[in-house]
């Protein structure tokens, strides 16, 4: 059985927040005495135990079926070709492991109420599909909901959380995703957590990530790290630059709240899919994995175009991802954009240029400066404003990620003209040898 470890939790920073509202008597020269009272509001945020079933020290990386194949594509021929795929192409090497299959291939209950699997799609069973994928050194994930049906009308698993986990450990799943169609208003909590004691209770021991799919309904940032190894925070995604740029926006908000063993999750990757730029798309990859992200590719991974098999294989934005501090990267700073109308300088309406930054091991920092107009622009960050450098004089080696190349030694700011809707990424690392020449240390900014 696997319970919480009351050592193994997050603490959303161990601070009051103290708001002084007003003075509600304005003393007087005339006043024979000066009494004032004020008025305090404290905001308090308590830790949040994890859920310490061992696994999601770092965000899960793999395939899930629905966003490219949905329910009428999957099937047992599909789903072992991915798996040699993701072996083929080297993506097993960068860190993708699980193989994911969303709704759809489970099909009906039998007379004692365990779920069966859809033998038409699936003709050698679940258990054959599972040994299989396990003989690669890869893992395998199923998908059901917390109510009655799933969200394509297949059995759910309210009622059945027992039956369905002695068939998953049966089969030896390794990931839930548990979706929330079809709930009946029965309390969210209660249905999340009657999936989480039944996980805990397998009679083989072993674990299975615990993917809550609630599509932030009840901010589960907030509960649901005791429950989950992660938790969706938005809507279903697509592939655009809106939804991707909408559901970032949504699931900036709760970073402080990610960390080893539960992550923000907003939704599974969309990079190969659709018909917005590659430029939109490199964006997609970086933010996700500069926000801690579970990397679920979604595209089909049979038939991978190399520019596409260059944002998903890029191993140095994956080490973001991966990095062992596991602090979710977020938005530090907001600036408009400055146009010249008739020689006058006009800000725009809307903060369009931003800059996103997350603490890494040993000192380092991803940082990325994100343009979300459609001109290039320059966008700077600063050491102390957005970095939370304290020395602005402070020595940063600094290293494109995208051109896997160094850039140079930096002090008190970076500024780089980025693309429309694209990303500059780079890593900023302690630069070490303080008594190299300054010659080589760009002092402010790059024009």
């Amino acid at each position: 059985m696997f319970v919480v470890n009351p050592f193994v939790y997050f603490v959303k920073v161990g601070v009051v927040i103290l708001f002084l509202v007003g003075i509600l008597q304005d003393p007087s020269p005339s006043s024979t005495s000066s009494s004032w009272t004020s008025s305090f509001s404290f905001v308090l945020v308590q830790p949040v135990s994890a859920y310490d079933n061992g696994l999601g020290l770092t965000p899960p990386m793999g395939w899930n079926s629905w966003n490219q194949f949905g329910c009428e594509g999957l099937n047992e021929d599909l789903v072992q070709d991915i798996a040699h795929a993701m072996i083929e192409t080297g993506l097993y090497d960068m860190g993708y492991r699980y193989i994911n299959l969303d709704d759809c291939w489970q099909t009906k209950r039998n007379s004692s109420g365990f779920i069966q699997e859809d033998i038409t799609k699936f003709p050698n069973g679940i258990a054959k599909l599972a040994e299989t994928i396990h003989s690669m050194g890869l893992l395998f994930g199923l998908y059901s909901d917390a109510g009655i049906k799933t969200c394509a009308g297949r059995p759910g698993g309210y009622g059945y959380e027992q039956n369905d986990v002695m068939m998953y450990d049966e089969w030896k799943v390794d990931y839930l995703k548990y979706d929330n169609c079809y709930n009946l208003g029965i309390n969210l909590h209660q249905r999340y957590q009657r999936m989480h004691d039944a996980l805990n209770s397998t009679a083989s021991g072993r674990p299975i990530y615990f993917s809550l799919c609630e599509w932030g309904d009840d901010n589960p940032a907030t509960w649901a790290r005791s429950i989950g190894n992660s938790w969706r925070t938005t809507q279903d995604i697509s592939p655009s630059w809106e939804s991707m740029m909408k559901l970032t926006d949504i699931n900036n908000q709760w970073w402080e709240y990610a960390g080893p063993g539960g992550w923000n999750d907003p939704d599974m990757l969309e990079v190969g899919n659709g018909d917005w730029t590659l430029q939109e798309q490199r964006t997609h990859f970086t933010l996700w994995c500069l926000m801690k992200s579970p990397l679920l590719l979604g595209n089909d991974l049979r038939n991978i175009p190399d520019d596409i098999m260059a944002i998903i294989s890029n191993t140095e934005v994956i080490a973001w991802n991966q990095d062992p501090l596991g602090k979710q990267g977020y938005r530090r700073s907001q600036h408009k954009v400055v146009m010249t109308k008739d020689q006058e300088e006009i800000e725009s309406s809307s903060s369009l240029l931003e800059v996103w930054a997350g603490d890494l091991v040993d000192g380092k920092i991803a940082l990325v400066l994100l343009n979300r107009s459609d001109k290039e622009h320059t966008i700077t960050a600063t050491w102390t404003e957005d970095l939370n450098i304290l020395d602005e004089n402070k020595k940063m080696s600094i290293r494109d990620v995208w051109m896997h190349t160094d850039i140079g030694i930096y002090q008190q700011s970076f500024t780089s003209l980025v693309p429309p809707h694209g990303v500059m990424a780079v890593e900023l690392s302690p630069w070490k040898n303080d008594d190299d020449d300054d010659d080589n240390v760009v002092p402010t900014l790059i024009e």
